[in-house]
């Protein structure tokens, strides 16, 4: 089964196919508090939401393209709660924490192994990895940063509407409360212009304080002084950065670790702390005399992104993030017909943790699949 042919069949098959997969399996011997879910395990859950999502006038007015984004968010929005669930010895408590963290990662390697495309895919990552944050909308010190903050990370409308059917799924006494806190995620939205697009940033720079700096005030238009553009590539190795490159910026120094570790004679599998020194110091060369230049490294993971960020951003440097993502066997491919290939199993690795870049991390953001 493909993305292509799984987005043909009925919306019960859909579902159909999800509960005979390992994760489904597993979440059905999954149980949940009953304080919060007296209704059962996690897939009974599960199916509950779907057939809330069915159960709207509106869900038939829905374009076919979001009706499979919000299914699929719905199949996979528990799906990490059997790798989280922790019960407490003394009060027997459940709880899964950080489960819809754990399920972006999930999410993501499941719509990529049936091929889902590169922008489907986040969008249902990205709703299974935010589902929860519209019923805590009323606790939030500043409501609107985070309708406004999301509409950049998600759709507005779409979280709405798969949250309201979350809520409805499941049996619990504090029904009412959560139901209103999502009326309130909707109104803000509405009310700011962040319900089916982006909030709009009088310019980029202010947008990249805002996300990346968690910089509350909307009216603060930073002034823009920036001393160089650096452009960071990220990609899985054998993605085709070196190609971008050459292509679209060779006129610029390159900063690359590969170069470096192979300068060095530092395999990829050895401790790369060395290597990431010496990036640092060539990195800053630029920085202090305001060259703008490259900086080419796998960069697949968010912390290791923000690392290099903030250096460049100290620097007030301009930051554009390119993103690549072939298909897993073209990148498997390319690394093979590499001089300084790496390891299938540490590919493997990295694609099954990997992270994209998001408005929240950059300037300027391309996605190249």
């Amino acid at each position: 089964m493909n993305w292509n042919q799984l987005t043909q069949l009925p919306d019960q098959q859909i579902i159909d196919w999800a509960g005979v997969q390992p994760w489904a399996k597993a979440m059905a011997e999954c149980q949940q508090d009953q304080r919060w879910h007296a209704e059962g395990d996690v897939w009974t859950h599960t199916l509950r939401v779907c057939k809330e999502l069915f159960r709207p006038d509106d869900w038939q007015t829905l374009p076919r393209h979001e009706q499979h984004i919000l299914l699929l968010t719905a199949l996979l929005h528990d799906s990490a709660k059997p790798l989280t669930t922790v019960v407490d010895p003394d009060s027997g408590s459940v709880s899964s924490p950080k489960h819809a963290v754990k399920g972006e990662q999930l999410a993501r390697q499941v719509l990529r192994k049936l091929g889902c495309d590169l922008q489907t895919r986040e969008e249902i990552a990205k709703l299974v990895r935010y589902h929860g944050r519209p019923v805590f909308l009323a606790e939030r010190e500043n409501p609107v940063a985070e309708v406004v903050r999301h509409s950049w990370l998600t759709n507005n409308r779409l979280l709405y509407y798969f949250a309201v059917a979350d809520s409805r799924g499941r049996d619990t006494d504090s029904k009412d409360r959560p139901i209103e806190n999502l009326e309130y995620w909707k109104l803000l939205s509405i009310e700011n212009s962040c319900w089916m697009q982006p909030w709009e940033f009088a310019t980029a720079h202010q947008r990249f304080n805002f996300l990346a700096d968690g910089e509350h005030n909307l009216n603060y238009v930073p002034h823009e002084n920036f001393s160089c553009d650096v452009t960071i590539l990220s990609g899985l190795p054998g993605s085709g950065k070196d190609t971008w490159i050459s292509k679209n910026e060779a006129e610029l120094p390159v900063v690359s670790l590969d170069e470096i570790r192979s300068r060095l004679n530092i395999a990829p599998t050895d401790n790369q702390g060395a290597v990431a020194q010496h990036a640092k110091e060539e990195c800053r060369k630029f920085l202090r005399t305001g060259e703008s230049f490259v900086f080419n490294a796998t960069n697949t993971m968010h912390t290791t992104r923000q690392r290099w960020i903030r250096l460049f951003n100290d620097y007030r440097a301009r930051i554009k993030i390119v993103y690549l993502e072939p298909e897993l066997n073209v990148v498997l491919k390319q690394n093979r017909s590499r001089q300084s290939n790496v390891p299938t199993t540490v590919i493997q690795r990295l694609a099954d943790r990997l992270e994209p870049p998001t408005w929240a991390e950059c300037h300027e953001l391309v996605w190249q699949s």
